[in-house]
C-alpha cells in the first residue's frame, strides 16, 4: 500500500502560485510549472492538469501513448485558449506525469519539472530537462552546480502550449515495493541539494515528506513557486 505526500507553496517573492499538481485515483500523478505574465502561467498549468485528468478519466489502460496523447491534448487546449484570449499570448507550462501499475511505471515529460526514482538509498533523475542550461551541461560548458545559478536557468527549450508541434518524452521502468517516486518543480531542485532531498525522503518520520521538502526550499530562500509530490510504495 503506497503513501502519497503532496505540497505546494507560492515561495517568497512571486505574486501568485503558477504551479499546479494532481494526484489521481488511477495512480497517476502530475506536476505543471506555468510561465507567462498576467497570471497566464497559472492559467496554463491549470489547463494542463484539467485536460490530463479529463483525458485519462476515459481510458481503461494507461500506457506511454495514452500519457503522451494527454499532454498533446493539453497543448492543443492551451493554444486554443490563447487564440481566443490575446492577453494570454506567450503562456506555457511544463508537464511531468507518471502512472504506476503493478510493477511498471510509465511517464511523459515536457520542460524542466522532474521525476525521480528513489531506490536502494539512491536517487536517480528519470526525466531530462528541456532547458538552455541542460544543453550547456551536455556540451560540457557548465557543471550542474553552475546551472543552478546561471542567469538563463529558467529558459526552457520545450514547453506545453507554445507551439503546435510538441515533442513529448515518454518512457517506462520497473517499480518495486521498496521504491519511492517524486515529482517536483524547479523551485525545489534549484535551491535544495540532491543529498538533502534524499535525506528528507529517507527519513523515518510521520510528517508529510512533501511538506518537509517545500519547507527546505523556503528555508533555502527559494524565490520560485515550489511543488513536490512523493509516492512511497514502501509505506
Amino acid at each position: 500500500m503506497s503513501k502519497v505526500y503532496a505540497a505546494t507553496d507560492i515561495g517568497t517573492t512571486r505574486p501568485i502560485n503558477e504551479d499546479s499538481y494532481a494526484c489521481m485515483a488511477s495512480g497517476t500523478y502530475v506536476v505543471a510549472d506555468g510561465m507567462g505574465g498576467h497570471v497566464a502561467g497559472e492559467v496554463a498549468s491549470h489547463i494542463v492538469i484539467a485536460t490530463i485528468q479529463d483525458v485519462l478519466s476515459r481510458e481503461d489502460k494507461i500506457d506511454e501513448p495514452v500519457l503522451k496523447n494527454a499532454v498533446l491534448k493539453a497543448n492543443e487546449a492551451i493554444l486554443q485558449k490563447v487564440s481566443r484570449h490575446s492577453e494570454y499570448s506567450g503562456m506555457g507550462t511544463t508537464a511531468t506525469l507518471f502512472h504506476a501499475d503493478e510493477d511498471v511505471c510509465v511517464y511523459a515529460h515536457v520542460g524542466d519539472s522532474r521525476l525521480y526514482l528513489i531506490r536502494g538509498g539512491a536517487m536517480t533523475q528519470i526525466t531530462k530537462d528541456h532547458s538552455f542550461v541542460q544543453n550547456l551541461i551536455e556540451n560540457g560548458e557548465i557543471t550542474p552546480e553552475e546551472a543552478k545559478n546561471h542567469p538563463n536557468r529558467n529558459m526552457l527549450t520545450r514547453a506545453v502550449g507554445v507551439e503546435k508541434d510538441l515533442a513529448v518524452d515518454t518512457g517506462k521502468f520497473s517499480v518495486g515495493a521498496d521504491d519511492m517516486l517524486m515529482l517536483c518543480t524547479d523551485g525545489l531542485t534549484t535551491v535544495v541539494s540532491d543529498d538533502e532531498i534524499l535525506s528528507i525522503l529517507l527519513s523515518d518520520t510521520e510528517h508529510d515528506k512533501a511538506a518537509m521538502l517545500v519547507k527546505a526550499a523556503l528555508d533555502a530562500g527559494s524565490r520560485d513557486n515550489i511543488t513536490a509530490v512523493v509516492v512511497d510504495y514502501h509505506a
